[in-house]
């Protein structure tokens, strides 16, 4: 309708009424091709991920992904600083005091940056830590090797799950007793 003209360099497509139906069935061929690639690559990610392989995305800090068999084993170099984390969080620590002395450290993440209070709150709530293999809707208890204990893990989710429900207790001077157990008449 504007005077766009698609002009392939591989196929000879005509101006004419069979250049149409010629062109439809090119396009519709690369859109099945496309839908069918599409299928066979989630059914191949599946079947990784029954396997517990990594299927690609970003690996977590304290994990490094095996070349030959493809599924994740602990880094020896930065597992040690993930149990640090959990261990400062569960007794007591704020995320913010243990994000900035592994700053000052130089530890980074697996990206490459540097450390924030949502990579650790990200961290600290990742169950690949205690061994669970989760991708999409597939769960396998066990499926990668743990660097965290099951009980440091649960004292963490609990502290985290106190802190959430509370959040005002944090950003005090003083300590209140009863923040977030009373609320004036319009909160």
């Amino acid at each position: 309708k504007n005077g766009v003209r698609v002009i392939s360099a591989k196929e000879a497509i005509s101006d004419g009424p069979e250049g149409i139906i010629l062109e439809s069935m090119l396009e519709g061929m690369n859109e099945y091709y496309s839908a069918e690639l599409a299928v066979k690559i989630r059914r191949g990610q599946k079947e990784n991920a029954l396997k517990c392989k990594a299927n690609g995305g970003g690996k977590p800090l304290g994990y490094l992904v095996d070349p030959e068999t493809h599924k994740y084993i602990i880094d020896p170099i930065t597992a040690p600083i993930v149990r640090e984390v959990f261990e400062r969080y569960a007794n007591g620590e704020m995320i913010q005091d243990i994000a900035d002395s592994l700053n000052e450290k130089g530890i980074k993440t697996a990206y490459g940056t540097v450390i924030r209070i949502s990579t650790i709150s990200v961290m600290l709530r990742n169950r690949k830590y205690i061994g669970e293999y989760k991708y999409g809707d597939i769960i396998i208890p066990d499926g990668v090797p743990a660097i965290v204990d099951k009980d440091l893990f649960e004292r963490v989710q609990r502290r985290m799950e106190r802190n959430r429900r509370s959040p005002a207790r944090m950003k005090a001077t003083e300590p209140y007793l009863l923040s977030s157990k009373i609320f004036c008449g319009y909160c």
